[in-house]
């Protein structure tokens, strides 16, 4: 593993502070930043094996959470809003482009799972950005979600629209479990969720199995396939062709639609690119390998900072 430096960060963003924690190779000159954007409900300690992954490969790296979640401000807590969330990566890219030993030409932004369709989305206002990895990708929801029956997902919208109601009446959020055990209303039922809650993310970990669920509504309308059309820089997304969350034939339409997309297919599931160690360690090295060509075209400048 390549040395490297962690310091803690702070930045403003709508409502209060945001923490995080930005990672830096040890290297001479300034190093490319991969912006990292967590998943829904999730935590930026689920994105510390990436951040050391691309620290190793000479990148530097900025973790954070989005309000209400883990270190960062904001109340109530543990509410899912799309417009606030991409607010705080733009502020997260704004404090990376400002960091010291940090290229501010050549910031990633990098998202995982719903954070994926946030970095499309954010990348496709700011065409200063270098290059997109989305990672398992949310593009829209499957007909119908593994574990769930119809008087099930009856039952999850239910709570998702009292929820939603509480947000409008100013009362304390509704919370469901972020995962839950079959035939339990969650966010999620699948087989592998449980295991991946389980799996150690590198130290004092926040993440919550709770969350107000109002933001599925806002999911429901949102489209980042019609954002990846405008992208201006190199998009990557990479899928699982096992995925039941994410699936492939919904998320790969990032890649089909965006000019300059490419699309990377493994085996496993949704909660694989969590939990199988091998299969991680793959995907970090084709995603490096993707930003270090995108580098290397930028304006002919040499592809330094990634050796």
């Amino acid at each position: 593993m390549g040395k490297f430096t962690r310091v803690e960060v702070s930045f403003a963003s709508d409502r209060g502070l945001r923490s995080g924690y930005l990672y830096r190779p040890d290297a001479p000159d300034p190093a490319p930043c991969a912006v990292m954007c967590p998943g829904f409900g999730s935590t930026m300690d689920r994105q510390f094996f990436w951040a050391e992954r691309y620290t190793d490969a000479g990148l530097a790296a900025l973790v954070f959470d989005y309000g209400s979640f883990g270190r960062s401000e904001g109340e109530p807590r543990q509410v899912v809003d799309l417009d606030r969330q991409r607010t705080d990566i733009r502020a997260a890219v704004a404090c990376a482009r400002a960091a010291e030993g940090v290229d501010a030409d050549r910031i990633v932004l990098w998202g995982n799972s719903l954070g994926g369709a946030h970095a499309v989305t954010v990348a496709a206002g700011d065409p200063r950005i270098a290059a997109v990895v989305a990672q398992i990708p949310f593009n829209g929801f499957p007909r119908r979600a593994e574990g769930r029956s119809t008087a099930h997902a009856l039952r999850l919208m239910a709570a998702v629209v009292g929820d939603a109601l509480c947000g409008k009446l100013g009362l304390p959020p509704h919370y469901i479990p972020l995962v839950g055990r079959p035939g339990e209303v969650a966010i999620t039922n699948a087989a592998e969720a449980e295991e991946h809650i389980s799996t150690p993310s590198g130290g004092g970990s926040l993440w919550r199995n709770q969350v107000a669920s109002r933001g599925i509504l806002q999911m429901m309308r949102y489209r980042p396939a019609e954002a990846a059309a405008r992208l201006t820089m190199p998009l990557l997304v990479c899928l699982a062709t096992g995925d039941t969350e994410t699936p492939v034939e919904l998320s790969r339409q990032l890649a089909d639609r965006a000019p300059r997309g490419t699309l990377r297919l493994y085996p496993g599931s949704h909660f694989s690119f969590y939990t199988d160690a091998t299969l991680r360690q793959a995907v970090a090295a084709d995603q490096i390998a993707f930003l270090q060509e995108a580098f290397a075209s930028i304006d002919g400048r040499p592809n330094r900072g990634t050796g």
